[in-house]
């Protein structure tokens, strides 16, 4: 089979606040799917970028006190990082505020133009008379015409459920001021959709998209398409139209063409992709984006009649999901339960969110419930009970009675066949995207393991010397069976699957890589490759999202600068001659791990530059996973006595600060400082 060249993007987050549970929905599953297709041995790029542009841009940077370019590029440092921590891994993640996105924009509008799908008309809108500004109708708020209820947008009652325009609101405001709107002419910039309407009914039953999606969109096309307002009146955040002064794109007219800027600027950096190649009318490549369900109409109409009518390529499928709920309820900041990105990961592993998503995501539209006790029970029985349980329960014998060598004996062939087999059908669901399915014949496997070592029991043949081979065929056998189960996690795991990879003593593993077993091969100390999910950090990282959103709302006070200065009296005058004897010192962390019985402490092992790492106990514990802090740069006192504790020697102190609990932070340097270095 051939090399399939594949572009994959997810929606454009939008960068006005941070991400939550319901975003990474569509970025785990992107990147499952993508991870999938590389694991096979396809040239799979995915890109992403910030949704930079529009008037929330503006007015959220207006509230910080900053430009709207300093507020996205704040938030696309942010994004990287959680992103990165739940191993979500881009190609390229970029912005829409970018010199590519700039150039296609205009080049685009300007095909469209040139072939006669730009119409120009003066509308006439809602006008902010103190803010000198054109109101969306999200920025108007008054009392619904029909109900009478207060405080309602201008354009749907979240009340009654009433539709109506701004114009009909009582007692009309700028939800930006509060000043009184007025009604003011503009010219606007309008693509004719209605061009596209013969295209569009013929695209969207081209099997581009699924039947539910395209029963939807019928209505639309049956009803008749309605010009698309693409222009917006200064003042606004983003591209101004060329040849239109104070006139700018509106956000969601550059927002698709995004996808298309982030895979220009990595085919800037890559020489073995091509714009052209991917991007054209004639392209053999596929491009597949993942959305959800409530962008369909600029997705599946606005977005391919753009492409076609200025000669691009259009996509090859649109994928759709729903949305996320929490324990059967849409989610509440009150509840806890609108929980952010790094929320989640200052409490839980990161895995364990992508396994449970992938374990209940299909190809369906249907919406994705978070139950918390199910999330708990799933990943605990699942990946802990199943799945490392079967490379645990034999590892040791390999370890202690073989000297860590597989045998090169094979002790269930048909059971091993039979999990060899299973790649074809589990490459299937993953391609399809019916990850929950794969996810049950993974977990279909795994018990029929555990089903097989129960009845063998290595731990048995263990007291007899004379079963001392079938022992070590079983044990390897089992082995096998586990790195089996590993590569076809592997699109979900990816981090446990490098630790299993790391065991096993073996390359990256491939989806090839099925075909195969290990034998009389050497593995490595086997260490533990996940801890089970435990209920009180569940119920910690739910009561810590009702403190944050309960700050950022101000309904709780924000915590003072530097409370822990209000608790404890500076301690007793020193010298400077005291200050200069300590030795401060750049440390790199090149390992940080849990110490079994503390209940505080995280045991760090520290490069200060020295032949010999320095060993650290540090009382984080609270405030950190150790984890996270692998490969980051921290300041030590290096010349600190030796201090014998319970649990071992710490050779030195990390410098903290913070009033404690969560809310202690470790001193991080500049990335340019190096191990070793003194701090003045």
């Amino acid at each position: 089979m051939s090399q399939r060249k594949i572009l994959v993007t997810s929606a454009l987050p939008y960068a006005n606040g941070p991400l939550h549970m319901g975003h990474l929905v569509e970025y785990i599953q992107t990147d499952i799917w993508v991870r999938f297709q590389k694991l096979s041995g396809n040239l799979c790029t995915y890109v992403c970028a910030d949704d930079a542009h529009g008037t929330a841009i503006s007015l959220h940077a207006e509230k910080q006190g900053i430009t709207p370019e300093e507020s996205v590029a704040r938030i696309n440092v942010e994004r990287i990082r959680d992103f990165g921590d739940f191993h979500v891994a881009f190609d390229n993640y970029h912005s829409t505020h970018s010199d590519e996105n700039r150039r296609l924009s205009e080049s685009i509008y300007q095909a469209l133009n040139a072939n006669g799908h730009i119409v120009n008309r003066s509308i006439v809108q809602a006008y902010d008379p103190e803010k000198q500004m054109f109101l969306a109708d999200r920025y108007i708020k008054g009392d619904c015409p029909k109900c009478g209820a207060t405080d309602q947008y201008g354009d749907n009652c979240e009340a009654c459920g009433a539709t109506y325009s701004p114009t009909e609101l009582k007692n009309a405001r700028s939800a930006i001021s509060g000043a009184t709107p007025v009604d003011k002419e503009s010219e606007h910039v309008f693509f004719k959709l209605s061009d596209f309407t013969d295209f569009l009914k013929q695209w969207t039953r081209s099997g581009t998209i699924c039947d539910e999606i395209a029963n939807k969109l019928a209505e639309w096309l049956d009803a008749g398409l309605q010009d698309w307002d693409i222009s917006r009146d200064a003042p606004y955040f983003g591209f101004e139209i060329p040849g239109k002064p104070g006139k700018y794109f509106y956000v969601w007219l550059d927002a698709p063409i995004g996808y298309m800027a982030a895979f220009d600027n990595l085919c800037q950096r890559r020489d073995d992709l091509d714009f052209a190649e991917y991007w054209y009318k004639d392209s053999q490549c596929e491009v597949h984006h993942f959305i959800g369900k409530d962008i369909v109409n600029f997705h599946c109409l606005f977005w391919p009649a753009m492409l076609h009518g200025a000669n691009y390529r259009t996509p090859t499928r649109v994928n759709v999901h729903g949305y996320l709920t929490v324990n059967g309820e849409k989610m509440s900041k009150s509840r806890g339960t609108f929980i952010t990105a790094r929320t989640y990961l200052e409490h839980l592993n990161p895995e364990y969110l992508r396994y449970y998503y992938a374990a209940k995501l299909s190809s369906r539209i249907d919406d994705l419930d978070l139950n918390t006790d199910d999330f708990i029970q799933r990943v605990n029985a699942d990946l802990v009970g199943k799945v490392v349980n079967i490379a645990s329960r034999n590892a040791g014998f390999i370890m202690k009675r073989f000297d860590s060598r597989l045998s090169a004996s094979n002790s269930a062939p048909e059971l091993t066949a039979e999990f060899q087999n299973a790649a074809v059908s589990i490459a299937s669901h993953y391609e399809s995207r019916e990850f929950g399915k794969a996810m049950r014949e993974i977990m279909a496997l795994a018990d029929k393991a555990n089903a097989w070592i129960d009845e063998v029991k290595p731990w048995v043949l263990a007291k007899e010397e004379s079963q001392a081979q079938l022992l070590h065929d079983v044990c390897s056998t089992g082995i096998n069976l586990f790195r089996l189960l590993m590569i076809y996690l592997k699109p979900v795991l990816p981090a446990m699957a490098l630790k299993a990879e790391a065991f096993l003593n073996i390359a990256a593993l491939t989806w090839q890589d099925s075909r195969s077993l290990l034998s009389n091969h050497t593995v490595n100390t086997f260490e533990p490759l996940m801890t089970r999910v435990e209920a009180d950090k569940v119920a910690a990282m739910i009561d810590a999202s009702k403190e944050v959103f309960a700050r950022m709302e101000g309904k709780q006070p924000q915590p003072a600068l530097s409370p822990w200065l209000e608790k404890e009296p500076v301690a007793d005058e020193i010298t400077f001659d005291d200050f200069a004897r300590v030795d401060l010192r750049i440390a790199r962390i090149v390992n940080a791990e849990l110490v079994e019985g503390a209940g505080k402490l995280l045991r760090l092992t520290l490069d200060i530059g020295e032949p010999e790492p320095r060993n650290i106990f540090a009382g984080i514990k609270s405030a950190y996973a150790p984890e996270a802090l692998i490969g980051k740069h921290t300041v030590m006192v290096a010349n600190l006595a030796p201090r014998k504790m319970k649990f071992g020697v710490s050779e030195g102190m990390v410098l903290a600060a913070g009033p404690g609990g969560k809310e202690l932070w470790i001193l991080e340097p500049h990335e340019g400082a190096q191990p070793g270095m003194r701090v003045m």
